[in-house]
């Protein structure tokens, strides 16, 4: 086959409409059930979601339908990934708080909301943690990186901590947890399709000692994820639960989840189904991002999972000539946002070309120039965090 040539999606499309759906009886594309379909050069799959309980009944069409890909022109590796839907929970308006004695009542029809008033009756809001939660099997513990909002350099740090913990000897995994803007594959070098183990489980990828798994080994780099929330939901499930992490024999010590930012569907996915050691919030001076930072914060205290500590990313820009330090964006607001969760400030992380430079090329810093100012400040970081994590060095 002619690998040089992109596969086309309409012939794919029918192809897949060829695939009986053994409960409607209609093809896979007809029923609904493509979901996701990418087409890269030389391979193609999608996301085949299911109600629960029918993973067995579905798992021969998942087997037809890779072969039915890999039957078609310019398509050498296809993948099919079942998982299982779940869709959220109902939800009913809370009732509006009672109006202030001297308050004139809202028009007729209209009802105010106040700040701070809850807008729906939510389960998961109570300050304990999830009852369903676990963590992936043969996975020693589990900590998250978030930021609350995007552009702080959230899945830079992630990459560069895991990094750091498997140069202290720990057996590292990395989720990359952010659907719609996966990075993983690009800040490590690392790209193709992964399998499927003996016991139906995804083999992660590996990079730098590192044990990988990314929506962006499924797609193009570039093409838009164009999901609901439910979808993105189910694709981190499969991503946390039905990846083969670690062994009896060899288990990860730990596993770093690159949170994607804000608190919507896929944080809570991921705070009620996998069962988190602590989190690490990522942040940079400035005031603006701080907000973003403390209600990230905030919904890991409402879960009762503990805060490890804050890395202030971008803490400051070293001048070329004197090497001063120049903080653009502010200075001392990640110290003083650790204080105030009581919790250590974890590293200060400066502007740096070549830790920039390191992402793009998919060479992480803290391998390639471990004696470099970053590098430094990511493994002092790693060492605290296997100290209040328990791990003790490889």
């Amino acid at each position: 086959m002619n690998t040089s040539r992109l596969p086309d999606r309409d012939a794919l499309l029918t192809l897949l409409d060829g695939v009986r759906d053994p409960q409607s009886g209609k093809g896979l594309v007809s029923a609904g059930l493509v979901q996701g379909l990418s087409v890269r050069t030389g391979r193609a799959g999608f996301m085949m979601e299911v109600a629960p309980g029918l993973l067995e009944l579905y798992e021969p069409v998942r087997v037809e339908a890779e072969q039915v890909l890999r039957q078609a022109p310019g398509v050498e590796q296809a993948q099919v990934v079942l998982t299982n839907f779940e869709g959220p929970a109902g939800a009913s308006p809370a009732a509006p708080p009672p109006a202030a004695a001297d308050e004139a009542p809202p028009a007729p029809g209209v009802t105010r909301v106040r700040k701070g008033a809850r807008l729906a009756n939510d389960p998961q809001a109570a300050p304990s943690p999830p009852p369903n939660a676990i963590r992936p099997a043969h996975v020693r513990r589990v900590i998250a990186v978030a930021s609350g909002k995007g552009g702080v350099g959230k899945s830079t740090v992630s990459v560069s901590l895991a990094a750091a913990l498997s140069g202290l000897g720990l057996r590292v995994g990395l989720l990359d947890a952010d659907v719609y803007g996966p990075s993983a594959p690009r800040m490590l070098g690392v790209d193709g399709d992964p399998e499927y183990h003996p016991e139906k489980k995804l083999i992660p990828l590996e990079a730098w000692g590192i044990k990988v798994m990314s929506i962006g080994f499924m797609v193009d780099e570039g093409a838009p994820m164009i999901w609901r929330g439910p979808m993105a939901s189910s694709a981190v499930r499969q991503m946390m639960h039905e990846v083969a992490w670690g062994e009896e024999s060899a288990p990860l010590d730990v596993l770093v989840v690159d949170m994607p930012p804000g608190t919507g569907d896929i944080q809570l996915t991921l705070i009620q189904k996998m069962k988190l050691d602590g989190v690490v919030i990522v942040t940079t001076p400035q005031e603006i991002a701080l907000i973003d930072a403390r209600r990230a914060a905030s919904m890991f205290e409402k879960t009762a999972t503990p805060i490890l500590g804050v890395i202030e990313n971008m803490a400051y820009f070293a001048d070329p000539a004197t090497g001063v330090p120049i903080p653009i964006f502010g200075q001392g607001g990640g110290a003083t946002e650790a204080e105030r969760l009581g919790v250590p400030l974890l590293g200060q992380i400066p502007i740096d070309v070549a830790l920039r430079q390191a992402c793009d090329d998919g060479r992480p810093l803290g391998v390639t120039a471990p004696d470099s100012g970053p590098a430094k400040a990511f493994r002092q970081a790693a060492e605290m965090l296997r100290t209040r994590l328990g791990l003790a060095r490889g």
